[in-house]
């Protein structure tokens, strides 16, 4: 027998009257008043609740295959439901890394049957992420890899990059790459800028992004590979992905959630949790990186959940582990941006949905015929994010203790519950 789910009353943003769903074998075949008539095995009275597409994150590190003290897949997937999301790419930086069919399969295997939501594997552009030699592309690509990144590593030199540019554009495969100029770079792990002068931390230049867009995005109008720049943090990087649509460049862009709401200043206590790759730069890059999403320059916001445990953030602020978990907080904090006008609802959600969803050639939205990847919401209800109610394993959070709006009450993701709220 086909399992069926009805959703009655639910309500969409922005608009008074209510609307009813049925959803037969994981898709959306009524969406309408006539949606009461049919039968389901499961009801749910979404009264008082808000109906959003599923979220999808194109940057989220599940810490699988790995040693586990971090998370896991069936840990992190359920984090990632709670905060709405229905489909999340699992980062290449693994343990092993994921540069071989095997780990791509391993991957699939354990989230088929430990995962509530969709997990997209991406792949290793090069092996080990060294940034040297190019890995099997193709052949991860059939193992079920939805796009090609070299994580957080920059590329040993730009004929390598021009090279791995070239090989993707040949089997029309994406790459997302995060751009950085690793002499540049350095050793730093803070803003080059008024902070980490006075605190004497090392600091990060922001040439050392945008040189590297400026490379990236001038080899990709070579090559014509379809291009996305991952996780950018400066305001002239947005202005540049600008220029570069108005040639003609295929490119694409996102920015984690915590760049559009805390600035170097977020140091100044040497507080571990804002150590971030990139660094969290000045406001009027905060700013524009909030412009460049409500015009849909920036086409995503993504979670760049790195969860992590105590150990890895408890040492001098230079040599803890970057990265901070945020998977279940993200559209939390981005209602926050929506409270403060620096942010509409619709450039939020659009970006958490249609954006990401275009980059890796998924489907997104609310409509019959659809995949039921769906979340119910109260939007006004608050909660606190912290040890005792996060599901994920890391809880080096980006506001703990701040009252943050919007509570999940449900999460069907290919119609099947994947979270609610007991």
């Amino acid at each position: 027998m086909s399992a069926s789910l009805l959703i009655h009353n639910a309500r969409l943003p922005g608009e008074e009257t209510t609307v009813d769903l049925f959803v037969r074998d994981g898709i959306i075949r009524t969406m309408d008043e006539d949606a009461i008539t049919e039968a389901a095995d499961t009801v749910i009275d979404a009264s008082g609740l808000i109906l959003l597409p599923g979220f999808v994150d194109l940057c989220c590190n599940l810490r699988e295959p790995g040693n586990g003290q971090k998370g896991n897949i069936a840990s992190e997937t359920r984090a990632a439901a709670r905060g709405g999301f229905t489909t999340v790419c699992a980062s290449p930086d693994t343990s092993p890394v994921n540069d071989s069919g095997a780990v791509t399969n391993l991957i699939r295997d354990v989230a088929r049957s430990s995962a509530p939501i969709r997990v997209l594997p991406v792949g290793a552009a090069t092996r080990g992420l060294a940034g040297e030699l190019l890995s099997d592309m193709v052949g991860l690509s059939n193992a079920g890899c939805v796009a090609f990144s070299n994580g957080t590593h920059a590329m040993a030199n730009a004929r390598i990059l021009r090279r791995c540019m070239a090989y993707a554009r040949t089997f029309d495969l994406t790459l997302m790459l995060q751009p950085v100029n690793q002499a540049l770079a350095a050793d730093g792990y803070a803003h080059d800028g008024k902070v980490a002068a006075r605190l004497g931390l090392l600091g990060v230049p922001e040439v050392a992004e945008t040189a590297s867009v400026m490379e990236m995005l001038l080899l990709a109008e070579e090559t014509g590979v379809r291009l996305h720049l991952g996780q950018l943090s400066c305001a002239r990087s947005v202005e540049m992905v600008a220029e570069a649509r108005m040639r003609g460049v295929s490119v694409t862009a996102d920015v984690a959630m915590h760049q559009l709401l805390f600035t170097e200043e977020a140091l100044s206590g040497f507080d571990s949790r804002y150590h971030v790759v990139p660094p969290l730069r000045t406001e009027s890059d905060r700013k524009a990186l909030l412009k460049g999403v409500e015009d849909g320059t920036v086409d995503a916001i993504v979670s760049q959940h790195q969860p992590h445990d105590s150990a890895a953030k408890q040492a001098p602020l230079g040599v803890t582990e970057p990265g901070m978990s945020t998977i279940e907080s993200v559209f939390s904090l981005g209602l926050s941006l929506v409270a403060q006008g620096e942010l509409s609802l619709k450039a939020l959600l659009r970006a958490l949905t249609e954006g990401p969803a275009t980059v890796i050639k998924q489907a997104s939205g609310l409509a019959s015929g659809g995949a039921a990847n769906f979340s119910l919401w109260r939007l006004d209800d608050t909660w606190q994010a912290g040890p005792q109610t996060l599901l994920s394993r890391g809880f080096h959070v980006p506001a703990p203790g701040r009252d943050l709006k919007g509570v999940i009450h449900w999460n069907i993701c290919d119609g099947k519950v994947a979270y609610r709220r007991s």
